[in-house]
């Protein structure tokens, strides 16, 4: 993987195709492990994994802990809120505790961008960068790429809409990486506002108006819309952004027939999405959940379970 091959994983940003693909190969065997009655095999037994979240993220943190103990590995989860941190220890210090607890992996969510990678050169422990500010976040763009790969085979030739605050969003950035690695075609829609300066170098079309874009796409990729951003002065109001880029039913009604609905949640009904758009059968939010559990499992596997061999644990899971 990136940064440091057999450590960690902390971007998108470095890593090679034949990653990405050894990644999403691996999840097909973690995903069929996953739909069976006991879906969980001991390849990390003797293993432990913390979550270290300095921001809340009921989703991503359940996921990586029901990964990990899917694999049969211990968890510890650590909340800012109530750590030592709030009494004035550092977070070299905070980090160097958890590794002298036993933890080999760290998953880390900090507001910082880059925090994770200084985590990393902190501590022998493998880190996952479960997001880092307005950077990254490698796991959703790898589920991401994930779900559309199960859905259309191949994500070489797709054409993909990312629609909303792409400013803030570290799930752009590396899907927007991702996704062109992996041969598809990535248009950015969204107000001039919530465009980065630096979108000059990435690979990807530039789109303000979403409803001439819907026809042409295979894939349209919703993201969420926080409230700061109307503070902020942004957007100049909820409605006006519902009315120009949210997703309603007679948008969608100009999508292709086959095209997927993609949002990585925690969704706005009403702005961003319609409630009917949310169940709509393109819409493929809830696969995106579970093959987030599926993805962490490969990645927790590569990371931790160097040398040991898959099937023959699937098969000690499969008989239990």
């Amino acid at each position: 993987m990136n940064q440091s091959p057999s450590k960690s994983l902390l971007s998108i940003e470095g890593m090679t195709k034949h990653e990405l693909e050894e990644i999403l190969e691996l999840t097909d065997t973690f995903d069929e492990i996953g739909r069976r009655p006991i879906p969980k095999v001991p390849a990390l037994r003797g293993r432990t994994v913390a979550t270290l979240f300095f921001e809340d993220s009921t989703r991503t943190r359940l996921s990586f802990e029901t990964a990990a103990r899917r694999l049969s590995a211990d968890t510890m989860s650590f909340s800012a809120g109530s750590s030592s941190l709030s009494k004035g220890e550092s977070i070299r210090d905070t980090v160097e505790v958890i590794e002298a607890y036993g933890a080999d992996l760290l998953v880390v969510r900090h507001p910082a961008a880059g925090t994770a990678q200084r985590i990393d050169n902190w501590i022998n422990a493998s880190v996952i960068n479960a997001g880092d500010g307005c950077h990254e976040h490698p796991t959703q763009a790898l589920l991401d790429a994930y779900t559309l790969r199960k859905h259309k085979g191949s994500l070489e030739g797709l054409r993909i809409a990312i629609v909303g605050d792409i400013l803030h969003s570290r799930v752009a950035r590396s899907d927007v990486l991702a996704f062109s690695m992996l041969g598809a075609e990535v248009v950015l829609v969204a107000p001039p506002t919530l465009l980065p300066p630096s979108i000059e170098g990435w690979p990807v079309e530039i789109s303000y108006n979403l409803d001439e874009i819907l026809p042409t796409i295979d894939v349209c990729y919703l993201l969420r819309v926080q409230n700061e951003r109307i503070n902020e002065g942004l957007i100049p109001s909820v409605r006006e952004y519902v009315t120009d880029y949210g997703l309603n039913v007679k948008r969608a009604s100009a999508l292709p027939k086959d095209a997927l609905i993609c949002h990585p949640g925690p969704t706005n009904r009403g702005i961003e999405i319609e409630a009917a758009v949310a169940a709509d059968p393109r819409s493929v939010i809830l696969d995106q959940v579970a093959n987030g559990v599926s993805i962490r499992m490969a990645i927790l596997f590569l990371l931790l379970g160097s040398g040991r061999n898959l099937m023959e644990d699937a098969d000690v899971g499969a008989d239990q």
